[in-house]
């Protein structure tokens, strides 16, 4: 009886793809990779043509030695890793590592793990995409390079063990531009002006907001601009100009991308990257379903396509009509308008089964488990669903040449909202009040209701906001958003607090190293082009020892001349006015992985140290002591008074000594203005130039 053999990379498969293909198959798995460059060298010879240097990595030796007893039993071996650039590496890996080139060796890929796709994939076998081999084989040795070349300048630059990377790097300097945008922003004053009017017919008041001249849409700016639009309305004649009815249709979403899904579930669940991706894995690849044993849920997580395959589109078309009626089911589904490359190869990810609905599962799967399979499936028959229609309904009101501008919608047809809903959706206001209002219904002036605001700086970054700018600007690829957040947190050059991701002292002192010696490596337009050529590679239309052959001399020039750089720098420890209670000598300031602390220099005799508290050099507008620079918990600089917690004064920005002449409250430095520290006082001037 023919024996074959089939090699997947997680161990969470065997059973479930043991169970679909009988007794004359063996599966078995490799555990991810086998082998990769080694850790104690770069593992690239630029003198040998780039070649990399691949060993067996360090606890694989078992699994490989099992593996290599049932090759020898095999007539066939179905190299059946992740379809993807790096399961497709694991196969050519597993193909030399195991000496399967006299063997009969065949590549199989499936994007869900069912029955019908795993038998299928048999149907289809083919040879290894070197192709595919080579565009991952590229970005190993990238990122290899600059992480072993630049690393090290970072250590004797900042002292610890620091790390570079060619994407963690440039995500990290899109943290630190949004930083310094926030910190930069001057907030503008505006204000808001609604009216309220009695209608005829209507028991209840009618509200309006004030649009602008009968023109054109105007702000309001400041407090004398309003008082003067008040005073050119009073005692006014209002009438109603214009009433325009009509219907809105609001488009069902796509299925979930893995950048969707990592968006999505972050907003939704309070997911982290890492954690969603973990999370889908075990939906992919299985879980025990009582009564059906291992079954994998949902298709393959890593794809950047929306695409459907037929089948699922004609399970999902009745589905949706049996479930919800004919009239929900879409007749022709939204395409992504996206034009860059994605791998349409991978579909979507959607449940494997649309049948399966979530409240089936309750009792086999964990809770957060769960939450991720309902979301997901609730996109996927969403995104086959036919839109949401809305009865719109918007009023205009003139008076004296100005004019205010009321709006409604309500829903005349779910559509896909009866099964998905997004936090962003509008409420129906005021919808019965203006479907009756016509344009003769006499309004009479009730009131004023007026409102200062502020404009706000841009958002600190979010998990998911930083996935969607990483995907905008061609940074990365599916499979490597969450590893990139993951990393740059776990160095602590970044810190999350609630949602919202700040940026540490260490990740400020890393960043400036990154733009004032490497800055082509952060450069986001060059990260995106390079991107851009592994998608080439991997189409067969550029050799990939050419890209790195184009690379690697700029990175080593820009290596040699920061190492110059560092050399002509002695790096001592700076003494600190501080001395140390112990010993008596004057404390040094170190450098941490935390930042900056004060040591004694009497190490290892002496162990003491104090958190160093940074003066700028301003006195304490409440108190008179100095201010200094303090951290939170998590790495977040702030200003505070160093008689804290007596004195509790504390700011985000930087003080500058100075007090509003407005409120008497400290004007703090945002850029070249001096700002206001109270909220509500909008007094903004020129920071004076220091003389030199």
């Amino acid at each position: 009886m023919a024996k074959y053999l089939v090699i997947v990379e997680s161990p969470a498969k065997v059973k479930t793809i043991k169970k679909f293909l009988g007794s004359n198959y063996e599966v078995m798995a490799s555990n991810g990779h086998v082998r990769d460059l080694p850790k104690s060298q770069m593992g690239v010879s630029p003198e040998n043509n780039f070649e990399p240097k691949y060993i067996t990595i360090r606890g694989k030796g078992d699994i490989l030695a099992a593996l290599r007893k049932e090759v020898k039993k095999a007539d066939k071996i179905y190299l059946a890793t992740d379809p993807d650039r790096e399961g497709e590496a694991i196969s050519w890996h597993l193909l030399e590592a195991l000496k399967l080139q006299d063997k009969k060796v065949y590549r199989i890929t499936f994007n869900e793990i069912t029955k019908n796709a795993v038998k299928e994939s048999l149907k289809n076998a083919r040879a290894i995409d070197m192709d595919l081999v080579d565009a991952q084989q590229a970005r190993r040795v990238l990122d290899r390079m600059v992480g072993y070349k630049i690393s090290p300048l970072l250590w004797a630059k900042v002292k610890r063990g620091l790390s570079a990377g060619r994407v963690q790097s440039v995500a990290l300097r899109i943290i630190c531009d949004r930083e310094d945008e926030i910190n930069a922003f001057i907030p503008e004053e505006y204000w808001t002006l609604d009216a309220s009017f009695d209608v005829e017919g209507s028991k209840k008041p009618l509200c309006a907001h004030f649009y602008g001249t009968t023109e054109e849409k105007k702000t309001i700016a400041s407090k004398e601009e309003l008082d003067g639009i008040k005073k050119a309305l009073m005692g006014a004649s209002y009438e109603i100009t214009d009433v325009k009815k009509g219907e809105r249709v609001k488009k069902a979403p796509l299925p979930f991308t893995t950048s969707t899904l990592q968006q999505e579930a972050s907003k939704v669940l309070n997911f982290s990257t890492q954690k969603t991706m973990r999370l889908a894995q075990q939906l992919y690849e299985g879980v025990e379903i009582k009564g059906s044993g291992t079954v994998g849920l949902i298709t393959y997580l890593r794809t950047d396509s929306t695409r459907v395959s037929e089948e699922a589109e004609a399970a999902s078309y009745q589905f949706v009509s049996e479930t919800y009626g004919e009239e929900y089911a879409a007749q022709i589904h939204t395409k992504d308008k996206n034009t860059k490359k994605i791998q349409d190869a991978h579909e979507a990810i959607r449940p494997t089964d649309i049948s399966r609905i979530p409240s089936d599962l309750k009792n086999s799967l964990s809770r957060d488990l769960l939450r991720l399979y309902q979301l997901i499936w609730k996109r996927f028959v969403a995104s086959r669903m036919a839109a949401a229609v809305y009865e719109t309904t918007s009023v205009k009101i003139d008076a004296a040449g100005y004019r205010f501008t009321v709006a409604a919608s309500g829903l005349k047809f779910p559509g896909f909202m009866s099964v998905y809903t997004q936090d962003d959706e509008e409420k129906a206001e005021n919808v019965q009040q203006l479907r009756s209002l016509s344009k003769d219904a006499k309004v009479s002036f009730g009131g004023f209701e007026e409102k200062q605001h502020f404009t706000q700086p841009p958002a600190h970054y979010t998990e998911a906001s930083l996935v969607r700018t990483l995907e905008e600007l061609g940074i990365g690829r599916p499979s490597t958003y969450a590893p990139t957040i993951t990393t740059i947190l776990a160095r602590r050059y970044v810190v999350k607090e609630a949602k919202n991701i700040y940026v540490t002292e260490l990740g400020e002192a890393v960043n400036k190293i990154m733009k004032d010696a490497f800055p082509s490596i952060v450069n986001v337009n060059f990260t995106a082009n390079l991107e851009s050529l592994l998608d080439s590679v991997e189409e067969g239309t550029v050799n990939w020892k050419i890209v790195i052959e184009n690379f690697y001399p700029d990175l080593h020039d820009a290596v040699e001349k920061a190492e110059k750089e560092l050399e002509s720098i002695e790096i001592a420890d700076e003494v600190s006015d501080e001395v140390c209670d112990l010993c008596g000598k004057q404390m040094v300031i170190k450098y941490g992985p935390h930042g900056k602390f004060l040591a004694c220099p009497g190490f290892p005799d002496c162990r003491n140290t104090k958190p160093y508290l940074e003066k700028i050099g301003v006195a304490c507008p409440k108190c008179g002591k100095e201010v200094v620079i303090r951290k939170t918990k998590k790495g977040r600089r702030y200003y505070s008074c160093e008689n804290g917690p007596e004195c509790d004064f504390m700011v985000w920005q930087k003080p500058s000594g100075q007090l509003c002449p407005v409120c008497g409250e400290a004007l703090l430095e945002k850029g070249s203005k001096l700002v206001c520290s109270k909220e509500g006082c909008s007094h903004v001037e020129a920071k004076k130039q220091e003389n030199k």
